[in-house]
């Protein structure tokens, strides 16, 4: 397959400054846990993956609860110091750019004060646990004038960027469907106690913001925006044992969603998530079906992309291309051809695409996801839930 037949734009060029004198970016980030380590990990990497660097990441502090594991964070990580405060993390003078790794109910209140601070935001998805609460978070980075993304990190694998620049180049001709689902299996076991992410006050919904944001922030980067939906929410196991008390509590957030959707260009398509789908690890699967070609991506196989050609009136089914060839997007930072990247690589990605933002005041959007894009995606998430209540086709209103 040819640069011709692919579309691509090699993203190799473009790598930040142009000798040793980078800048240096103070990064606070609240949450140590698993996006806490692979956000971390990002920051360590890019100096030496990205060559030279937009910038380099200073690993200033690290803030969580409690204090003990939050000093031990630091050690492990390389952090110069911790704290259990975040408020105290904002008013650092060393921070330029905050990074939220917390928990959902701990994205909007953190995030706003940077903003007020000055500070740049990079937040964990969902942006936040409603379109309303999304709003003021877009609202505060906006009026303070900072850099502000939103952790979309599927935007940066590098088969669904080959994805994005064959769409953005005509390649696949008039869009007709996008399906996509987002499967995991982790919470079907009646035994699996209550977590955070089973709470609506701590985490605003289930699956839906869980791993459906992903699939819908998706489908607005591919497929364009959509106009109305249809869909229904289901919670499988409504009561889970918390921890240490032993107490029976209830699960009020949603265990799965499907949608139907209409998109303003006329395409349709589905939503579906669910942590209920036994044997699924990580599934996040989408087509994408035009008048020139299709396209498939499957997240457990997110080195290839699958491409039906339709020029001549029909296809001959699905072929596979590997993405690892230097010339496709970001692959000439990495390894030689065919040895493959794994899910970290796309929070390398995102991180120093936002880290050129800042250092080269360059957009985030489009290929970035800031906070409009979150606010966006929480609309939308807020519309499956009111058709699921209502029964009733919901207008997507931004």
């Amino acid at each position: 397959m040819t640069e011709k037949e692919v579309g691509f734009v090699s993203l190799s060029k473009r790598t930040g400054a142009s000798d040793a004198s980078w800048r240096e970016i103070g990064i606070g980030i609240l949450g140590y846990g698993f996006m806490g380590k692979a956000h971390t990990n990002a920051y360590k990497k890019i100096p030496y993956i990205f060559w030279p660097p937009a910038a380099k990441a200073n690993l200033i502090s690290i803030c969580g609860v409690p204090q003990d594991a939050a000093q031990e964070a630091a050690q492990r990580y390389g952090y110069e110091r911790s704290t259990s405060d975040w408020h105290e993390l904002i008013a650092d003078p060393d921070v330029e750019l905050f990074d939220n790794c917390g928990p959902n109910n701990l994205h909007a209140e953190p995030c706003i004060e940077a903003a007020k601070a000055g500070k740049h935001v990079l937040c964990e998805k969902p942006l936040a646990r409603s379109a309303e609460e999304a709003k003021r978070m877009w609202d505060a980075v906006h009026e303070a004038g900072v850099k502000h993304l939103c952790s979309f990190n599927y935007r940066f694998v590098p088969a669904i960027r080959l994805a994005k620049e064959m769409i953005d180049a005509g390649e696949i001709g008039d869009i007709y469907h996008f399906r996509a689902r987002y499967l995991q299996e982790w919470i079907m076991d009646p035994e699996f106690p209550w977590v955070w992410r089973l709470s609506k006050d701590v985490s605003g919904s289930g699956a839906l913001g869980d791993l459906g944001a992903h699939i819908i922030d998706l489908s607005r980067f591919l497929a364009g925006e959509p106009a109305s939906l249809s869909a229904t929410a289901e919670t499988f196991i409504k009561q889970r044992t918390k921890p240490g008390s032993g107490e029976s509590v209830p699960v009020d957030v949603d265990d799965a969603f499907e949608a139907m959707v209409r998109f303003e260009n006329g395409a349709i398509g589905t939503y579906e998530a669910s942590r209920f789908a036994g044997g699924h690890k990580n599934g996040l699967t989408f087509e994408i079906n035009g008048s020139k070609r299709s396209l498939r991506f499957d997240l457990e196989r997110l080195n290839e992309l699958e491409i039906c050609d339709m020029r001549n009136g029909q296809g001959q089914g699905f072929r596979t291309v590997s993405v690892t060839e230097s010339e496709h997007p970001y692959m000439s930072n990495w390894w030689a051809h065919g040895h493959v990247l794994g899910w970290e690589h796309a929070h390398i990605h995102t991180i120093h695409h936002f880290l050129d933002a800042i250092a080269n005041n360059t957009d985030v959007s489009p290929y970035g996801a800031t906070f409009e894009d979150g606010y966006k995606c929480a609309v939308i998430c807020d519309a499956v839930l009111a058709s699921s209540a209502s029964g009733e086709r919901i207008a997507i209103e931004y």
